[in-house]
Order: C-alpha cells, then structure tokens, then sequence
C-alpha cells in the first residue's frame, strides 16, 4: 500500500494560489491597468469627442438628438457588457466609447447654445429640439462633479471596492460604469474649457493635463496616497486630455487646429483602438489558455469556475 500523498506548507500554498488565479480569470469582468490600459482610454476618449461632433456638428444633428442616440447605444453596449460572464476587451472598450461619445453631446449639450460660436459657418441652427441648455462650463462642470460625489458616495455606503480588477458583482459593475459616464461627461466639459475658455488652446491645454496626469504617476510612489484615487483622478483627466487631442485635429488652422476633419479623424483613431483591442483580445486568450493548463488538482478548478458562474 502506497503512503499517502503528504503536503508541506509551500504545497498548500502554491495550490490556492493556482486555484485563486483560475477563479480570477474566469470570474473578473474588467480588465488589470497596465500601460496598454492607459493608451487605449487615451485612444477611447480621443475617439468619442471626435466621433460625437461627427454626428452632432458635422452631420448637423445637433446636441440633442445626438445625445439621445448615443445614451441609447451606451445603454445597449452596457447591456452586453453586464451580461457578459467573463472579461471581454471588445465589450469593455465599446462601452468605454459609448460613454466617451455620448460624454461629449451630453457635455456639449448641456454647457453651449444657440449663439453662433458654437455653430458651423453659415448655420442658423443644429439639428430639431433645444440647441443646448447654455449653463456654461463652470456650472456644467460644478453640476458633474457634485453626480460624481454622489455616486462615490453611494458605492462607498456599499461597502464594495474601487479597485476595478476585483469588482466581479452586477451591482458594483452598474456602479462602476455609472461612475465612467459621469466622469466622461464631466471630462469632456474640463477639455472643451482648457481649449476654447482658458486661453491655453489646444495644444496648452493637452500639455497641461499631461504635466497634472505626470504628477499622478510619480505620487504612486508615495504611500500615504491611495492608488484608487489616483486611478480614478487619472480616469477624469484622461478624458480632457482626449477632449483637446480630438479638437486639435479636428479644428481649423486658423484655430489651432490641423483641420483634418471629423470624419477622417474618427476613422483612423477607430482603426487604431480595433487593432488594440485585437491585441488586448488576444492577451486575454493567452491568459485564459495559461490558466487552463494548471492541473485542476482536487477538483479545486471545478469548484472555482462554479463559483464564478
């Protein structure tokens, strides 16, 4: 008769770690921040001001009938997103720019009018319904951030965390991307500020977020701040940034812009977020297959994937 099978505390250990790392791959729906997470938020939101004032300004349906739209499809994207079992880069990254172009019409909606600086040459008018509510950026801005806190303030009565990578419920997930839309909205109105009312134009206000986003990278290195602030700051700022980036192509010479349109900027800022979100799909496969191949020792693998579902 063979001895059993005796395991040392290094055994034990090196098991749950093999099982917690199959229970995360198949249970976590957002995806790790890395650089690559950065650079494609960066892509979303350049993509979602550009494409917005595709629709609302260039194909003259004007804010409102743009902003319904774009909610809709937000609400659809998101839809796909919360009824998805596991991580999927296509699905996250739509939804993020589904909240990056419906951001740009709600903000521009809400802050502009019917006077003629908002409207193209020629134009008495932008599309059927109200041309905008006029608030301006200041009161636009102030209404944002106070939704925002509320938010915060309700997910933090949850008791569940901020951290994205270990959000894994509907609820926090509804509050997370709740969270996303209003910091978009809110982000578009900071960048729409620094290039058209602050006097820094685009390329002054696109230098400015970089110098605030830098600040941010080199404080993770000071452990009193917490990394979730930080993220989630970064999360807004990323947004103008986007904001003046999109304005600086799109907008005429004579503006400060390079005038390459709305609609051959979207296109190539389209193409590069595709190719992405392939190579992020692609990542997420390789995990997926790495997670796979661990020996599902003690029916442990079992047991994850049936927590997960």
């Amino acid at each position: 008769m063979e001895n059993p099978e005796v395991l040392t505390d290094l055994d034990v250990a090196a098991r749950q770690q093999r099982v917690a790392t199959t229970a995360r791959s198949v249970m976590k729906k957002l995806p790790e921040v890395t650089l690559a997470f950065w650079i494609m938020k960066v892509a979303a939101t350049t993509l979602g001001e550009t494409a917005g004032d595709l629709f609302a300004q260039t194909l003259k349906l004007g804010y409102f009938l743009t902003t319904i739209a774009l909610f809709l499809l937000f609400v659809v994207t998101l839809a796909v997103q919360l009824r998805s079992r596991r991580y999927n880069p296509f699905f996250y990254w739509t939804v993020i720019l589904s909240t990056s172009m419906a951001g740009t019409t709600m903000s521009d909606f809400m802050n502009r009018d019917a006077s003629t600086k908002y409207l193209s040459s020629g134009a008495t008018s932008l599309g059927w319904g109200p041309q905008g509510l006029g608030l301006g950026y200041p009161t636009g801005a102030a209404i944002l951030i106070s939704i925002l806190v509320v938010i915060f303030a309700v997910w933090k009565l949850t008791g569940m965390t901020f951290v994205i990578r270990d959000i894994v419920s509907f609820r926090g997930e509804a509050l997370f991307w709740s969270a996303i839309l209003v910091s978009n909205t809110l982000g578009t109105s900071m960048g729409d500020f620094l290039s058209d009312s602050s006097g820094l134009g685009y390329a002054g206000g696109a230098a400015l977020v970089t110098g605030v986003l830098l600040v941010l990278v080199a404080l993770m290195r000071v452990s009193v701040v917490p990394n979730v602030l930080l993220f989630w700051i970064a999360f807004v700022l990323t947004r103008p940034l986007g904001a003046t980036a999109g304005d600086f192509l799109t907008k005429p010479v004579a503006k400060g812009g390079l005038d390459l349109g709305t609609a051959g900027s979207s296109a190539v800022l389209l193409a590069v977020l595709v190719g992405l979100t392939g190579y992020a799909h692609a990542q997420e496969r390789r995990s997926l297959a790495r997670s796979a191949a661990l020996p599902p020792e003690t029916g442990d693998y079992d047991r994850a994937t049936e927590r997960a579902d």
